[in-house]
């Protein structure tokens, strides 16, 4: 019946796509697609909002900490066992896939993904795994924008154009922040986006914002009530919690990478290593129950008037109304956080960072406040330090200050934290980016030769293939061999360039066209010279595993027009720079998003 009904809806799209313009159309897509991904993150976060407050509710009752310690190891061994049992035994993670799959998938993005990301994190999330759910509803959302132009037969640009949209969707679904969705969108993942494109993007955002506040319940979502108004007089604290913010972002994405990296090397099963992982996590979040699930709920605690409460049904909950012990659990919570994250993803879990990422800034923000109130040293806003500590975390973890910026501005319910908020952010981003050349989750396609940057010439040389645009059909010569040989050669063929090989192909020269011009007319010359005479060592060589950006670098260095290839040593073939420029320019219409 459902199948039935899909396909009915179908064909009343492909109706519409029959009588719309091309640009009507994608308005009309990013209409469906914002519909989507709002009804997507509704499912995920009520379910996880679900879990967490029946968890709560059972310890409030048999005041048994233990019991949400339990549910981590359950949901983690449960998503294991989908991704073994559904998903063909392995699932990506990360919102990186998704510039991947922008650069050298054509935008494509596996139907699996659809349902894959909700499913998977919605049973490790939901059930107190210590990640957040933004990363696999981003996911989601640009797996249902890049389907749906797939099943249209959209070309290339509006493929990307509609992944843009399902991002900027789903981050805007999941806090109620538009502008926040639109510009985590531009600039995490589509930066090479031009002002016309903006258009669809918003109605996708505002889209998603609109029926999340239809149909969401608005305590599931994180936002703030507890502002006081800015006092140009805590600049200084502001800047110096800048400072901090940003060494903790990369204190954040070395060891969680760290935590990642070991589990995914040890050589155990799925399910023992899920265990051993999940296990590990259960007793951190017995220590400290906060850790439990995206956070959210302790966030806000920290920022009302009785925080308190966040030793309620702890082993420490004798001590709630002890300043001094709340600031030493708070501050071991946000340090060991980075290591709840990396277990909870690394044993088998799916999830992303950008929870974390809040907690670990409310968190410092809180701790950093309330230790100078204590020390009598002057009386900050604890609760505007909570909320723009979470955009200092965001901006150097994420290498996005203006996504940090307006999401925490809309989630506060307005811009009175401007100010602190830009001093945080772009303090923390430079930090950051001193120590940290790539965003956390550019990192691990950076060092696979992948990386995804700001820099336009940079990205799109990344997607180039070099292989593509190597010529391996040119002619040799022998370096015993006489002018004659050449000669006809060149007579008989376009070539300006000839590598200079001996008999086991290795390149020992190169002969161009210009440097022998006034000796192949003359004949004596031709005759009795022979080619190691007049071969020049190449001014550089190119290995055909390299990087295009290598490539661009050579040629820049050398001045040259024609670089040698080699394969395992030995001679391939040439690289033109014409040839080069020529791919380069083709594929930046491709990808210039109008």
């Amino acid at each position: 019946m459902l199948k039935k009904y899909f396909r009915r809806l179908e064909s009343i799209i492909a109706l519409a796509q029959s009588l719309m313009t091309p640009k009507q159309f994608i308005f009309l897509s990013s209409v469906l697609i914002g519909i989507s991904c709002s009804l997507a993150v509704i499912i995920l976060k009520t379910f996880a909002h679900s879990v967490f407050s029946f968890a709560t509710y059972i310890n409030g009752i048999l005041k048994l900490s233990f019991i949400n310690s339990l549910l981590p190891i359950i949901g983690i061994l449960l998503t294991v066992l989908v991704v073994k049992k559904v998903l063909s035994g392995s699932i990506q993670k990360g919102t990186s896939q998704i510039l991947y799959a922008v650069a050298k998938k054509a935008s494509i993005i596996p139907k699996k993904q659809m349902y894959a990301q909700i499913v998977t994190s919605s049973l490790t999330v939901g059930l107190g795994g210590s990640a957040g759910l933004e990363s696999p509803i981003v996911i989601t959302g640009a797996a249902f924008g890049s389907n749906f132009a797939q099943n249209y037969k959209l070309p290339y640009k509006d493929r990307t154009l509609l992944i843009g949209c399902g991002v900027a969707a789903g981050i805007s679904a999941a806090f109620n922040a538009p502008i926040a969705g639109v510009l985590f969108a531009i600039e995490v993942l589509l930066v090479d986006v031009s002002i016309s494109a903006f258009t669809p993007i918003m109605i996708s955002a505002a889209t998603g914002a609109i029926v999340s506040a239809i149909l969401l319940d608005e305590s599931i979502l994180l936002s703030f009530r507890q502002q006081q108004t800015f006092n140009y007089h805590n600049t200084p604290f502001y800047v110096i919690l800048g400072i901090l913010t940003g060494l903790m972002a990369i204190y954040y994405s070395r060891n969680f990478q760290k935590v990642e990296h070991y589990f995914s090397k040890l050589e155990m099963g799925p399910y023992k290593k899920a265990l051993i992982g999940s296990s590990i996590l259960a007793i951190l979040i017995f220590i400290f129950p906060t850790l439990f699930g995206e956070g959210y709920e302790s966030i806000k605690t920290l920022s009302e008037n009785d925080p308190g409460r966040l030793l309620d049904n702890t082993l420490f909950s004798d001590y709630r109304d002890n300043n001094w012990v709340l600031l030493v659990f708070v501050g071991c919570t946000l340090m060991i956080k980075v290591l709840a994250t990396g277990l909870t993803i690394g044993s088998g879990g799916n999830g992303g960072n950008f929870a974390p990422a809040l907690f670990i800034g409310s968190y410092l923000g809180y701790f950093f406040s309330k230790l100078i109130n204590m020390t009598g040293l002057t009386n900050l806003p604890v609760s505007n330090f909570t909320m723009v500590g979470m955009a200092g975390i965001l901006s150097g973890l994420f290498h996005a200050p203006l996504t940090a910026i307006f999401l925490i501005a809309e989630i506060t319910g307005g811009y009175g934290l401007m100010i602190p908020l830009m001093i945080i952010s772009s303090i923390s981003f430079a930090i950051s980016k001193k120590f940290e050349k790539h965003s956390l989750d550019v990192k691990g396609l950076a060092k696979k030769g992948h990386a995804f940057t700001s820099n336009k010439d940079s990205n799109i040389l990344s997607t180039l293939d070099i292989d593509s645009i190597i010529q391996t059909d040119y002619l040799t010569v022998h370096p015993d061999e006489n002018l004659t040989k050449l000669v006809d050669l060149i007579s008989h063929s376009n070539q300006v360039v000839f590598a200079v090989v001996n008999n086991d192909r290795d390149l020992v020269g190169v002969v161009h066209f210009n440097d022998i011009r006034e000796i192949i007319f003359n004949s004596y010359r031709v005759k009795y010279t022979v080619i190691r005479d007049v071969m020049k060592t190449p001014a550089a060589t190119i290995s055909s595993y390299d990087s295009m950006e290598i490539v661009m670098s050579k040629f820049e260095n050398t001045k040259t027009a024609f670089i040698p290839v080699l394969r395992n040593e030995k001679y391939y073939g040439f690289i033109s720079k014409s040839i080069a420029l020529e791919a380069y320019r083709t594929k930046l219409r491709a990808m210039t998003i109008e």
